[in-house]
């Protein structure tokens, strides 16, 4: 069972993300529901908009478009999503170059001993590594407005799409 109730912290940190993505220009933002993220998904539909897509192959899909139209979108995915949205970034995305932020949770990874998110918690970064999106791991000891800096330097500079993955404690979230 997951908790809903989120520490103040926890939604201090999703108002910061949102913040620096915003202010550096990412948008629109596209996300399928996951608990780890919620706080995120909240902050951004408050301050952004958020469109919820029911499946994140088709978010990626949409993502897409909006990228050949000029924009820096983002995709909102837990790791299992990740999985369903393999053949939208190895077709489509990495070939073509169409630079788009992933922000992925680790589903799967310390505290989460779910046993049906083990494998996706393991595969996460070999499966992003092997599809040649770069990828940062957030923390709440670090600077996030240098990790969205870094996401911003590869998606909006090169072209290339990059993942900011997020550990369930990161917003808050508990098994």
């Amino acid at each position: 069972m997951t908790t809903t109730a989120q520490a103040p912290e926890a939604v201090d940190v999703a108002h910061q993300l949102c913040h620096d993505l915003t202010s550096t220009g990412f948008g629109p933002f596209f996300g399928t529901p996951c608990g780890i993220l919620a706080p995120l998904y909240r902050a951004l539909d408050e301050h952004a908009g958020l469109l919820t897509v029911a499946r994140e192959d088709n978010a990626v899909g949409i993502a897409a478009g909006a990228a050949l139209a000029g924009k820096h979108p983002v995709v909102l995915m837990q790791n299992s999503g990740l999985g369903q949205s393999v053949n939208a970034l190895a077709s489509l995305v990495e070939p073509y170059r169409i630079g788009m932020l992933l922000i992925v949770s680790l589903r799967g990874v310390d505290p989460d001993p779910t046993q049906e998110n083990l494998v996706m918690g393991r595969l996460t970064e070999p499966l992003l590594a092997g599809l040649g999106v770069a990828t940062s791991t957030l923390g709440r000891d670090q600077n996030l407005a240098e990790s969205v800096g870094w996401a911003a330097d590869v998606v909006q500079r090169q072209g290339r799409t990059a993942a900011l993955l997020v550990p369930p404690p990161l917003f808050g979230w508990r098994a």
